[in-house]
């Protein structure tokens, strides 16, 4: 079958675009791994009219919901390449699949790379987050701690102080000048300067020097990048964000390449399930608009995204 899309992440973002496709009675295909980036936490915050349900029902029933759609084609598997042009798009899947598609729309998130810090990764969604706005309440103004990863780290410590009582670890990952130092002193921020050794029990942190300061919750600023090297690997530009790399997009969701589209967390930031699920509605409506008119495929200008 060739299909009018071609959806490449079938988490929040996906989903919302290929809602909006559905509803046009575009056919769409959704290709997901099945690794959304918020698998980790036991609940979703901050996104309206799903404020604390757990993120994988938030998942399942978007699908249920796309389902009743008859245009709608689900595979779970893993997209291994994507090869020729506008219209005449393949897929080529893990099981050695081979699907076509006149568009395509990447949507299969970022990956976070963590501080390497015994024990984080294993709280990580649990009590090791990065965004307060989904995550910074349900810590009830306790003490808050922020693992040093680099300049952003500051931004955060400075930010969070409307949840808790934050201290800056800045674990000899965070270079700070007196000016950056009073700065977050103004803002009520306490200053670690020891080295991690490890993250124990809940939010408790060991360090080198033998002493153990506990939190509620700890924050870190991670790096992200695009989750695969499709992206990359088709020829889409990529730019650099003071969170990491993503997918360079225009206002239309294009990507540098005619008909391949891009959104959520690997073409946008900052971060959360309300921006990504907004991003995708968007960009469904954006790919639509290219099949009806084919005269506005261009792909990105170079240089630039419009954002």
């Amino acid at each position: 079958m060739h299909h009018d899309v071609i959806v490449i992440g079938g988490s929040y973002a996906g989903m919302a675009a290929a809602l909006q496709l559905l509803r046009a009675r575009r056919s769409v295909l959704v290709i997901d791994a099945g690794e959304r980036r918020n698998r980790f936490a036991s609940h979703s915050h901050g996104f309206l009219g799903q404020d604390g349900v757990p993120p994988g029902d938030i998942a399942a029933n978007a699908r249920r919901q796309l389902e009743a759609y008859p245009t709608l084609a689900w595979l779970e598997g893993r997209v291994e390449a994507v090869t020729g042009r506008v219209d005449e798009f393949t897929v080529t899947t893990g099981d050695g699949g081979s699907h076509r598609g006149r568009r395509i729309l990447l949507a299969a998130g970022v990956i976070d790379r963590l501080p390497a810090v015994a024990g984080l990764a294993e709280r990580w969604g649990k009590a090791v987050f990065h965004c307060p706005y989904c995550h910074g309440y349900e810590l009830g103004q306790g003490r808050i701690g922020i693992v040093g990863n680099g300049p952003m780290s500051v931004h955060q410590a400075e930010l969070l102080t409307d949840w808790g009582d934050v201290t800056l670890l800045v674990n000899g990952a965070v270079e700070l000048s007196q000016e950056a130092r009073s700065a977050l002193a103004r803002r009520g921020v306490s200053i670690e300067d020891a080295l991690i050794d490890r993250i124990e029990g809940h939010a408790d942190v060991a360090l080198a020097d033998g002493r153990r300061l506990r939190f509620a919750g700890l924050f870190t600023a991670t790096r992200t990048s695009p989750s695969d090297s499709l992206a990359e690997a088709t020829g889409c530009a990529l730019e650099e964000t003071p969170m990491g790399s993503q997918v360079r997009t225009d206002a239309e969701n294009k990507t540098s390449v005619t008909g391949i589209f891009a959104c959520g967390d690997v073409a946008r930031a900052p971060h959360s399930v309300s921006l990504a699920v907004g991003n995708g509605a968007m960009a469904g409506a954006q790919v639509h608009r290219s099949l009806l008119w084919p005269e506005t495929v261009a792909p990105m200008r170079a240089g630039g995204g419009g954002r």
